[in-house]
């Protein structure tokens, strides 16, 4: 039997052999990823640069775009080298960092989302209370502690895993994956890595979707009984970070499904793509959704690389 001395190494074995297209799928991927850094920088620098977008919701979102700059970096490069290899191997220590990346991308995401529509709460169903409750101040505490926490839930979970010992080398994604890299373990105790992969997924998913699911009844709530004004602005305001909100959810929710259940029955292409949507899609579609629907970010990208005159 194989001891955990012995793994330097992992396979993923969802990459399959494309032969004379790899080429092809390595220029894509890397439009891809330089489509994600580009758009999400771009949005970054408009924020800074324009003191009109210094409020909560637009510090917010800068948290948000440069998490997406995290995640996609956590997956694109790895991706890119897989395509181009017949081998499909990964260090362990590599394994490790990517698990890190991808578990505290997801987690940042989640906080961040959360805190969001905390500020869309507070701003529609206290709008009195606003600039007390949303302060600067707040933010920049509320961003630091989100990452922090983010940081160490994973370091914890991770300090589980890197002492099993592994008796498998096939990961069975495109990607490192804590779930299925402890599966691999032969170590009699796995408990304290189950336990902990439960209780994160508790607190950074379950926990901060049912807050946003509370502040979304108390936003409609507040909208019935609202002129038609305070509907727009609560639906202008929400709309984006719902889309967002449900968008990285089914990307999350298919990954645990996949972990857990036989999905032989989608075809190959389809799963590869849904593995990769929470790290490569996502990361392109928010600066889209925020960048498109939100007028005071697309006058100020407007002015700052002075498109219009």
């Amino acid at each position: 039997m194989t001891n955990s001395t012995e793994i330097v190494s992992f396979v993923l074995t969802m990459y399959t052999n494309i032969g004379k297209f790899k080429h092809l799928c390595f220029i894509l991927a890397m439009l891809l990823y330089i489509s994600v850094i580009f758009a999400n920088t771009c949005l970054i620098v408009v924020i800074y640069v324009d003191r009109n977008l210094h409020e909560p919701m637009y510090l917010f979102l800068c948290c948000l775009f440069v998490n997406e700059i995290w995640g996609s970096t956590s997956m694109l490069p790895c991706l890119m080298v897989h395509i181009l290899s017949d081998t499909h191997e990964i260090s362990a220590f590599y394994c490790f960092i990517q698990i890190f990346n991808i578990h505290s991308y997801a987690a940042i995401e989640f906080g961040t989302l959360t805190i969001m529509a905390y500020d869309r709460y507070v701003c529609i169903c206290k709008p009195l209370n606003y600039n007390v409750l949303m302060t600067i101040r707040k933010v920049q505490i509320g961003i630091i502690v989100i990452w922090m926490i983010s940081f160490l839930e994973v370091g914890v979970l991770l300090s589980f895993t890197i002492r099993l010992k592994f008796c498998g080398t096939l990961i069975h994604k495109i990607s490192c994956d804590n779930h299925l890299v402890v599966e691999l373990s032969c170590s009699l105790d796995r408990t304290m890595s189950y336990l902990h992969d439960v209780l994160g997924l508790l607190f950074t998913v379950a926990v901060p979707l049912s807050y946003i699911s509370y502040t979304y009844v108390r936003i409609f709530a507040v909208c019935l009984k609202a002129s038609k004004q305070t509907k727009m602005k609560a639906f202008d305001t929400c709309l984006p970070h719902f889309f967002s909100l449900m968008s990285y959810v089914f990307a999350c929710f298919y990954n645990l499904i996949s972990q857990r259940f036989d999905m032989t029955f989608v075809p190959h292409e389809l799963r590869v793509i849904l593995m990769m949507y929470g790290t490569i899609f996502q990361p392109l579609l928010n600066p889209m959704i925020y960048g498109l629907k939100l007028s005071k970010i697309r006058h100020a990208f407007n002015v700052v690389f002075k498109l219009k005159q």
